[in-house]
């Protein structure tokens, strides 16, 4: 089993309250527009780290991290990426990847709209955090967590890290 903290558009904002939620992970998981890298540092001095690159992140980031992460999770396939749409308006790419290839569990972010949506006809869970920053349009800061077990998606929770 692993515990998995799900975060998105942090947009170069890490605090304490993040970190305390990062302590408590197996892994974390960042989907896109990481801004400073300081971001990322911060996460992986603490337990390891699965992310992508956003619209916003620059160069650096782009050379560290990739565009996708396709990987599998105590059983459960996971795509990872940035911009990718929700069930059942995927962008063109995403749309096609997914009819191809699903995941088990497909995450993006950019939207910085919490969203959890089975995607019956996929046979796939979409994930969104909504965002962990202060930049945006958001009200309130989000991550998800939960857990991955034999090849099964458990304990989804939301955790609200106040206003922005």
């Amino acid at each position: 089993m692993k515990k998995i903290l799900l975060l998105s558009d942090t947009h170069s904002y890490i605090d304490d309250r993040i970190l305390h939620y990062v302590k408590e992970a197996d892994e974390v998981w960042h989907a896109g527009d990481i801004g400073d890298l300081k971001v990322t540092d911060a996460i992986e001095a603490i337990t390891p780290l699965k992310a992508v690159y956003g619209n916003i992140d620059n160069d650096k980031a782009r050379a560290t991290f990739p565009l996708n992460q396709r990987f599998i999770c105590e059983g459960v396939s996971v795509w990872i990426t940035h911009i990718g749409g929700y069930p059942p308006k995927y962008n063109r790419v995403t749309r096609e990847e997914i009819r191809l290839n699903p995941p088990k569990l497909f995450i993006c972010g950019h939207s910085h709209i919490l969203k959890v949506i089975p995607d019956h006809k996929n046979g796939l869970l979409h994930m969104n955090p909504g965002a962990a920053g202060t930049h945006g349009f958001h009200k309130v800061r989000t991550m998800l967590r939960f857990t991955l077990a034999s090849g099964k998606i458990e304990n989804l929770e939301v955790i609200e890290l106040g206003k922005k």
